[in-house]
């Protein structure tokens, strides 16, 4: 769903709605509910979600074909391609998945869908997180989407942004606080390393990560904040009922939050990729946090922690100069924190998985985040190009 939390789903996480008819039966279903898939006891459950924006070819303007694409890519009785927000986006999630290479699988079939999709209808795709230039027609909201665009009123025209999403599954509400907790200070560098929104309506904003700086205007879109337990997490959700734009729990914005309905934590602050590869190895690296966050019990912060300033200045900066340190709270090179990040995940990956990690930071290193090939690719008068040559990977 989108960043705020407006997909048709409401508050039902991508691996727990609809997503598990491809297990072999119900009791794997079941399993996989539980974070356990037969005959992988140990394995930490996972889905991905990818929202994807329509452009015009030739002036990168959106386009409102999103309708009729999840009509035309969506298969009966499946939840996985879905509407958005706005009437030129459109949303994938993957199946429960243990290993990263069952959600590239899923993430290159369907780009490959949406790519010849959008070769028939002659428009183009872009995995970005924000679109290059945006046309509002007439407000069409209906349902939870009118609530929720009366709600923000003024900031509805703006809010089309783009972003990947990974849900993980949990083994109780406790384990999920404790993880939410432990995530807290790698936020901004997961937001770093996926930066992918330099433009907005045209014109290079500066920042790496345009749309994070979009999000910040909404009522709860933040570092969540720390919680003893579920029950002290459920209290503060009660307290913000009502508050601003909390419609319900499906409008709780935080970079991390825990499903109402289904046992799995969500980490909403990575911008959408624009390759399938890029998508994998993050949600890689988000479950390998959260599966070391469940054992780990973060003290409550005695101070001022300061991480949402270090969001902004991950959303500047991207990869391209300091983060601020998840231990010491201060600015260190970019390529000191990465390299303690990768340490820290290294126990959660498979082979395979480890290398794709190795090569999404190698290919960072090389060419930078996905934000400066965009700025590289439109000084060359190459940004559609980019947009249609890594939808599906190529």
């Amino acid at each position: 769903m989108a960043d705020t939390g407006l997909g048709v789903r409401g508050d039902l996480p991508a691996p727990q709605v609809g997503r598990a008819a491809s297990a072999a039966s119900a009791e794997s279903a079941g399993l996989a509910a539980e974070g356990r898939v037969p005959g992988e006891a140990d394995a930490v459950t996972f889905g991905i979600e990818e929202e994807f924006v329509f452009l015009d070819r030739r002036t990168l303007c959106t386009v409102d074909v999103g309708v009729v694409a999840v009509a035309d890519l969506g298969e009966p009785g499946s939840s996985a391609v879905v509407r958005e927000f706005f009437p030129s986006q459109i949303e994938f999630a993957t199946p429960i998945c243990t290993r990263g290479a069952q959600a590239l699988a899923a993430l290159r079939e369907f780009r490959g869908r949406l790519a010849e999709w959008a070769d028939d209808a002659d428009v183009l795709v872009a995995a970005s997180g924000t679109p290059f230039r945006t046309v509002v027609g007439p407000a069409t909201w209906h349902g939870r989407y009118a609530v929720i665009a009366d709600d923000i009123a003024g900031l509805a025209p703006e809010h089309q942004l783009n972003g990947l999403h990974v849900h993980v599954g949990i083994p109780d509400r406790d384990a999920g606080v404790r993880a939410s907790n432990f995530l807290r200070p790698w936020l901004p560098v997961l937001l770093a390393l996926s930066a992918n929104s330099p433009f907005w309506q045209g014109q290079d904003t500066g920042f790496a990560s345009w749309r994070a700086i979009h999000s910040r205007r909404w009522t709860t879109h933040s570092t969540p904040p720390y919680f003893a337990d579920a029950a002290e997490y459920d209290e503060a959700l009660e307290r913000l009922a009502g508050v601003g734009a909390t419609s319900d729990a499906g409008t709780i914005n935080w970079y991390a939050r825990l499903s109402r309905a289904h046992p799995t934590l969500e980490v909403r602050v990575c911008d959408a990729q624009l390759d399938p590869t890029s998508s994998v190895a993050l949600a890689a690296i988000i479950r390998a946090l959260v599966a070391t966050g469940f054992t780990r019990e973060t003290p409550r912060p005695q101070r001022y922690e300061g991480f949402d300033a270090a969001q902004w200045h991950a959303a500047r900066h991207g990869m391209a100069s300091t983060l601020v340190d998840p231990v010491t709270g201060h600015p260190v090179p970019a390529v000191v924190v990465v390299e303690a990040l990768r340490e820290l995940v290294a126990a959660h990956l498979d082979p395979a998985e480890a290398r794709a990690v190795d090569g999404f930071l190698a290919h960072i290193a090389r060419f930078g985040t996905g934000a400066a090939r965009q700025r590289r690719a439109h000084h060359r008068r190459q940004l559609a190009e980019l947009y249609r040559t890594r939808l599906a990977g190529e």
